[in-house]
């Protein structure tokens, strides 16, 4: 069953009381944030039609890529059922350990480019994450390069999501930009208390407009990213960003998987939707 995304007038309502109380009592976060009524929805996927993904919305990134996508990454992409499919109205993104074109693993990474690319907005998905050392699915954006006149981290990247298996609790929020990319992302973790993110299904999202983007699990505003945090040029901007999202297995983020790792794993994703300022 699709859920509706949280109430977010109503969170604008709580921040407003959070700062005329500040002086006095103070609030429960210590961020400071910009909240917009992104509430006009432009593009969405609710994964409603079993088979696979839906081509006039996704594309394939196939094979291992360069150093394993830049990152050392061990899975080989494919665009198989077995590794991508909608299925009783979910996306399930599987990777599996097996001897593939040269890989010790299989999984799936599905983007939006040259489909749907957008300059700010609310973008937001409902998943289910996996469970296992080594294991790591992401929720992000990359910056338009289809002309290959710039190329990253120039183009920038936002990470909405990006999770390692074996912490089930913690989800990362990041920007990659000229000067802090790779290793040296500005970048903040989030931390559930008393759950687990492969135990049920959490709304990832962020609200991105200018010289600002906003991160959230649930209902949850937890960092506040501006260009005064980057440690270089701020290209968020002017840029158009497309949506990707993959499961890789093994890469400098998560590790390699080990023998307590289960096989296959599988990312779940309810919905994914994007909204621009009424």
């Amino acid at each position: 069953m699709k859920i509706n995304k949280f109430n977010i007038k109503a969170f604008s309502t709580y921040a407003l009381s959070c700062i005329l109380i500040l002086g006095l009592s103070g609030c429960e976060t210590d961020e400071t944030q910009t909240v917009v009524n992104f509430t006009n929805l432009v593009w969405q996927d609710n994964f409603d039609t079993d088979g696979a993904p839906d081509a006039a919305k996704w594309i394939y990134d196939i094979g291992t890529g360069s150093n394993g996508w830049g990152n050392n990454e061990l899975q080989y992409y494919t665009d198989r059922p077995e590794n991508v499919k909608v299925q009783n109205g979910m996306l399930e993104i599987t990777a599996i350990q097996e001897s593939y074109m040269g890989s010790g693993y299989t999984s799936a990474r599905i983007l939006t480019k040259g489909l749907f690319e957008r300059t700010y907005g609310r973008f937001e998905a409902r998943i289910k994450l996996p469970w296992g050392q080594g294991i790591w699915p992401a929720f992000w954006l990359l910056g338009d390069d289809s002309n290959g006149s710039v190329i990253w981290p120039q183009i920038g990247e936002i990470d909405i999501m990006e999770y390692r298996g074996q912490e089930p609790t913690i989800t990362h929020g990041s920007v990659h930009g000229p000067g802090y990319s790779g290793a040296t992302p500005v970048t903040k973790s989030y931390e559930l208390t008393n759950d687990r993110f492969d135990t049920g299904f959490h709304v990832f999202g962020i609200e991105w407009g200018p010289n600002y983007i906003n991160y959230y699990v649930d209902d949850v505003l937890y960092n506040q990213i501006t260009p005064s945090d980057a440690n270089g040029e701020w290209v968020f901007n002017d840029n158009s960003f497309y949506i990707i999202m993959n499961m890789a297995v093994g890469g400098s983020f998560a590790g390699s998987p080990d023998n307590s790792t289960v096989f296959p794993q599988t990312m779940y994703v309810d919905y994914v939707r994007v909204y621009s300022q009424n």
